[in-house]
Parts: C-alpha cells; structure tokens; sequence
C-alpha cells in the first residue's frame, strides 16, 4: 500500500506539498498540484482519515456508546445513526459497555484519543457530575440517547413515565387487577416507568405493592429469573410488566416450563417493540418505540451542533411511545392485534 512518502518520491516533491495538496491548504503551483494528483491516481494512493483529520479537526467519524449490542433493541438504533450518518460522509464507531460505568467511561476516553468528530451516548448510567467534568474538558459534540440530562448537551429519550403507565393501563383494563414488575437494571429511565407503573395502579384505585417489584437485568435470562421468583410467591399476580422485551421472553420461556398459559393465566406486556416479540408464541403486546427514528436524530443533532458551533441552542427531544396489543395480554375479543 502507497504512503504519502511514495506519493512525494514518486511526484519528485517533499511531503509536505502533497500535503497542502490533499488538504486544500497553502499554495501549490498548478503544474506542481497537476504531478501530485498524478502520483496519486498512479500509486492509487488512499490518504489515511486520520491523519487527515489532525490537519482539518475532523475525522469523519462519530462514536457510538451502547450498553447491550446483543440486545436487538440497539442495533436497530446503530442502524438508524450509521445510516445517516453515511448519507453525509461519515463512519460510525461503535462501542459496547455491557451495561459497565468503568467500560464507559474506558471508551469515552478512547474516542476522545481517536478524535472523533462528536459522540453518540446511549443508555449511559454516568453520574451527571461526571458528564459535566467530561463536558467541560473536551469539545467534542455529545448527544445522549435513552437518557434525559439536566445539563447543556442534546438529549434524545422516550416519555418513560407514559410507558409504564400505558403498559399498565392496558393490563388493568383487560380486567386485571394484580400486575407484578420486572424492572430493568436500576437507572432514570427505570425509575420512571415505575412512576407510570404507579400512576396507571393509583388511576384505579388498586394498591401499590413494593413486593409485586422484581430486579431483572434487561436480559431473557434475567427475565427468566425474575419470573421464577414470581411464580414462589404465595398469592399469584395474574399480569406481569416488564421493562423491556427481552426480559418478557425470558418470563414467557418460564411460564410456558411452569405449564402456565399466556393470558388465560397470566398475561404479559414487554416494551422497546423489537421485531423479535412478534415472532414468540404467544406474540407478545408490548410498547413501541421508534428506534431507528432516535438514532438517526442523534446523528441530525450532531451535525446541528456541528455547524452552528457555540450558537447551538441544546434541544431535549421526547417521543411517545404506542401500545402494541398481540396475543400475550388481551382478554377481550374484540382487542385489535398488530
């Protein structure tokens, strides 16, 4: 593969020159510029984006921070932001933290070393205080996905509160009225869909039971867990609200060992909306979100921020989620199934 060094011997001109000429900085005589590019068709010569990027501060490059790249959930979101993301010349990449604050901030720390042109934050956990030093120290564009922040940075999430409490709602007026929890891995968007949770049980008069609340870790396994621990207790709930989707395949997997029926004897609502619950038996009711839709605005406000600098106003942008009834939850014939 041809170097820059080739490129010069071969133009019969320093280094430096076919640098000015492949930035576009500083003047180069015409037939010199015409004997640059020459050698360069020649050699077939690719200049390497990085080091370009240390002349032009920029790489052409966004990182991408996810908690679970196992989890199909975020890979439909890395699509919607790699998609973008190429329609303006640009490459995503991408990091997974396995849900681990240390791996994080590892990460954060190696995109700013690869000077990456901005950051894409999904899912994080980080404490504000360290978002704020990390924001103060660095220039570099950062937009949170799945996570709202008090402080100047783009965010983009889901209105969790209405997830929970639409999930919950859905089940209470199928006729349920004992409805356990499998929350997520302890986090905002947890405790707010354990706000709506509340709020839809308050809105019908039926008591909030701390011992209905089960920890799960956004996993099938962990979803499987959860719901054997469920299925100990002494008095059974007949509808049982997970934080997410894979969690749900997970309690379906245990239920359906445990020989009970889906919604004869229990019902089940998951949320996230992967392609996957339509594909269980049961299939599965859960709430929407439009993932694709959240990482493609991620990149939008990226290049927002790019181009207009310090004039940037920071947007906080919150998307409803939809109910989607399947076969796991409804009770009623007459439910539309999608």
């Amino acid at each position: 593969m041809a170097t820059i060094k080739d490129v010069a011997k071969f133009a019969n001109v320093s280094v430096s020159t076919v640098s000015r000429v492949l930035n576009a900085s500083g003047y180069v005589e015409k037939n010199t510029e015409e004997r640059v590019l020459a050698a360069i068709k020649q050699l077939n010569y690719k200049p390497s984006q990085i080091a370009r990027g240390l002349v032009n501060k920029q790489t052409k490059t966004f990182g991408l921070v996810l908690p679970d790249i196992t989890n199909p959930f975020f890979p439909e979101l890395a699509r919607g932001a790699e998609d973008e993301a190429r329609l303006h010349g640009y490459n995503i990449m991408l990091c997974n933290s396995d849900w681990d604050i240390e791996k994080e901030k590892m990460y954060l720390g190696i995109l700013q070393e690869k000077c990456v042109d901005g950051i894409i934050l999904v899912g994080s956990r980080l404490p504000e205080a360290y978002l704020a030093e990390m924001l103060a120290a660095f220039a570099t564009p950062l937009v949170l996905l799945d996570r709202t922040s008090s402080l100047e940075v783009h965010s983009i999430s889901i209105n969790n509160i209405l997830s929970g409490y639409l999930a919950t709602k859905h089940l209470i007026e199928q006729g349920y009225r004992s409805i356990a929890h499998i929350a997520g891995t302890p986090s905002p968007t947890v405790e707010q869909r354990l706000i709506g949770y509340k709020q839809a049980l308050a809105e019908h008069d039926i008591l909030f039971d701390e011992v209905l609340v089960f920890q799960g870790d956004y996993r099938i396994s962990g979803g499987a867990t959860a719901m054997q621990r469920i299925l100990r207790l002494r008095n059974l709930p007949d509808a049982v609200f997970c934080d997410n989707d894979l969690m749900a395949i997970g309690a379906l997997e245990a239920l359906q060992e445990a020989g009970i029926k889906l919604p004869e004897q229990m019902a089940l609502v998951g949320c996230d909306g992967i392609s996957l619950g339509k594909y269980v038996c049961p299939r599965l009711t859960t709430i929407f979100q439009p993932t694709y839709k959240m990482g493609s605005m991620a990149v939008q406000l990226l290049f927002e921020t790019i181009h207009k600098g310090e004039a940037t106003a920071f947007k906080h942008i919150e998307m409803e989620p939809v109910l989607v009834v399947r076969e796991s939850s409804p009770r009623k014939h007459n439910c539309q199934e999608q």
